[in-house]
């Protein structure tokens, strides 16, 4: 079961990349999104979004950071926002 935290991210997620609130149970839409977003903010290209890169480009992911990165190595992947949403 998604805890309340879990759910108010997934939704703040698919809002702020302009996904409808209707079109959120369609998980490749949303996905290809994130994909294209994450693309732009990744400046060095590794695959890996720091905090650095995420703030101004991706605010609300810069803003529960912490929470996406839970094991505290420093970076989110493309992947890891995914599945946040997806949940």
């Amino acid at each position: 079961m998604k805890s309340l935290l879990q759910k108010i991210v997934a939704i703040a997620l698919a809002s702020f990349i302009g996904i409808p609130l209707l079109a959120i149970a369609d998980d490749a839409s949303r996905d290809n999104e994130i994909a294209e977003r994450f693309a732009k903010c990744d400046v060095n290209h590794d695959g890996k979004l720091t905090r650095e890169e995420a703030n101004g480009c991706m605010p609300r992911i810069y803003d529960h950071f912490s929470y996406i990165d839970s094991s505290n190595r420093g970076y989110v992947t493309v992947a890891e926002i995914q599945a946040m949403a997806n949940r």
